[in-house]
């Protein structure tokens, strides 16, 4: 009979479907654009003061902007931009 504690156990986390910055700006653009908002002034506003009041918490906005690193954010947007 084996022990059970001869061998080591494989443990996998399970995977967090985090979004790209690509698709968290589309859901954040359409949040502010649903409560009025012009979405470019807004996210510039949060991107240099990194004040999350310049993103809306409708449709869960403020907190799925607040997951992104603000650096990855800029470095992906130089990245699109240069393309």
């Amino acid at each position: 009979m084996s022990n059970s504690f001869e061998h080591t156990m494989r443990f996998k986390p399970e995977t967090d479907d985090k979004l790209s910055v690509r698709e968290v700006f589309g859901l954040v653009s359409a949040a502010l654009i649903e409560k009025g908002y012009d979405p470019i002034n807004q996210i510039v506003g949060y991107l240099i003061t990194g004040d999350p009041a310049y993103i809306t918490s409708h449709g869960d906005a403020r907190t799925m902007m607040r997951k992104l690193q603000r650096d990855d954010v800029l470095e992906e947007l130089v990245r699109d931009y240069l393309k």
